[in-house]
C-alpha cells in the first residue's frame, strides 16, 4: 500500500503534535476560520499555528467543502479542529469521516449531553459512531478496517460549556470519560455574571481560574476564546491551554488596517 508521507492518518499525525502543545507550558494556539477558503487554512499551517478551528457553526461552509479545508490543513501540517453546527451525532460523524482531528461541540449544558457527544465521536465499544472504512479519514478503504477503527479512537473531543447551566453542572461534565477539553466562552461567562461584554472583568477572570482548577483536578484541559494574542497570553498564565484566537477574516482585516496606517504614515 502506498502511504503518502509515510503516514496513513495525516490528521492523527497532527493530533499527536497538537496534544504535545496542549500539555506543554506554551499551550496550543490557533485561529477560528470562517472563510471556507483552503488557501487561508494552508497558510495558517505554514505560519505555525498549533491548530485551525474550522467553524461550521457560524461559518458559511458546507461538509462538501470541509474535506478540502482539512486537506489544506493536512498539507501544511496543522491539526484540523472542526466545530460542528450543534451536538447531533450525524454532524460529529461526518466531520470525523472527512478527516477532523478533533471535534468541538457547542451548547453542552449537562453531563448527559456530554456523554452523548463523546459517544458519537467514538467507535464501539467506547461509543456509537457509525462504522465505514471507505471514508476519507480511512484513506477511502486503503487502510485495513481494524487498523482504522482502532487508531481513529485517538481523535479528540472538545465540549463548549457556554452558559450558566453548564457552569452549574461543570463538575459532572468534567467527570464524563472521553472529554479532552472543556471550552469556555468569556462573553457567555460575562453574560452569566450580569456584566455582559466585560470579558476582562475581575469576576470573569476569577471564574475562568476556578474552572481551570476544577478541570485540572479531573485531568481535563481548558480552552477559551481570546480576542488578541496578548489576551491569549493572560489566559495561558491562568491555566488555559487551548486558546482559540480571533478569526481568519478579522486577523486579515486588522493586519490590512495596520499596513494601510503604516503606508499613510499614521501613528
Amino acid at each position: 500500500m502506498k502511504i503518502v508521507n509515510n503516514y496513513p492518518f495525516p490528521s492523527l499525525r497532527d493530533v499527536e503534535v497538537f496534544r504535545k502543545a496542549l500539555h506543554s507550558e506554551q499551550g496550543a494556539f490557533g485561529p477560528f476560520m470562517i472563510t471556507s477558503d483552503p488557501a487561508f487554512v494552508e497558510a495558517a499551517g505554514y505560519a505555525g499555528y498549533d491548530f485551525v478551528l474550522l467553524d461550521m457553526e457560524h461559518g458559511p461552509g458546507t461538509f462538501e467543502n470541509l474535506q478540502n479545508l482539512i486537506r489544506a490543513a493536512n498539507v501544511s501540517g496543522v491539526c484540523p479542529v472542526v466545530r460542528v453546527p450543534r451536538g447531533t451525532d450525524i454532524w460529529i460523524d461526518q466531520a470525523l469521516d472527512v478527516g477532523a482531528g478533533a471535534v468541538m461541540i457547542p451548547q453542552i449544558d449537562t453531563a448527559e449531553q456530554a456523554r452523548i457527544a463523546v459517544s458519537a465521536a467514538k467507535f464501539s465499544p467506547r461509543g456509537t459512531r457509525g462504522t465505514c472504512r471507505f471514508v476519507r479519514s480511512a484513506a477511502y478503504g486503503a487502510i485495513p478496517g481494524a487498523d482504522y477503527f482502532a487508531k481513529a479512537q485517538d481523535t479528540m473531543v472538545i465540549l463548549q460549556a457556554e452558559g450558566q447551566k453548564a457552569i452549574d453542572n461543570l463538575d459532572d461534565i468534567l467527570s464524563v470519560e472521553g472529554v479532552d477539553i472543556v471550552f469556555v466562552g468569556p462573553y457567555d461567562l460575562s453574560a452569566s455574571l450580569g456584566i455582559i461584554g466585560q470579558i476582562n472583568h475581575p469576576k470573569v477572570m476569577e471564574l475562568i481560574g476556578e474552572i481551570c482548577r476544577k478541570a485540572a483536578a479531573k485531568g481535563v484541559q481548558v480552552g477559551c476564546f481570546a480576542d488578541s494574542a496578548e489576551s491569549g497570553r493572560r489566559l495561558l498564565e491562568m491555566g488555559v491551554r487551548f486558546v482559540g484566537y480571533s478569526c481568519d477574516t478579522a486577523i486579515f482585516m486588522n493586519m490590512a488596517k495596520a499596513d494601510i496606517a503604516a503606508f499613510h504614515g499614521e501613528k
